[in-house]
């Protein structure tokens, strides 16, 4: 009986760290999904400028009617 209580013990030991180091790879890549849709946010904003601004420059630069 004791050695059956020693192994569940040590079996919910390992179970507890496993789940520790789990929690902590989640934390860190809900993190990282963080970080990287802040970054998309700021890539489509930045690409909506550059677009606006392309539409602007290019109105500017056409030639002029031959006839």
């Amino acid at each position: 009986m004791k050695d059956e209580l020693l192994e569940l013990q040590t079996q919910v030991s390992y179970q507890d760290d496993s789940m520790q180091q789990l929690n902590e790879v989640v934390t860190r890549q809900q993190a990282d999904i963080d970080l990287l849709r802040r970054e998309i946010d700021f890539l489509k904003t930045r690409m909506g400028e550059l677009l606006s601004n392309l539409g602007e420059v290019g109105a500017d630069n056409e030639p002029p009617p031959h006839y």
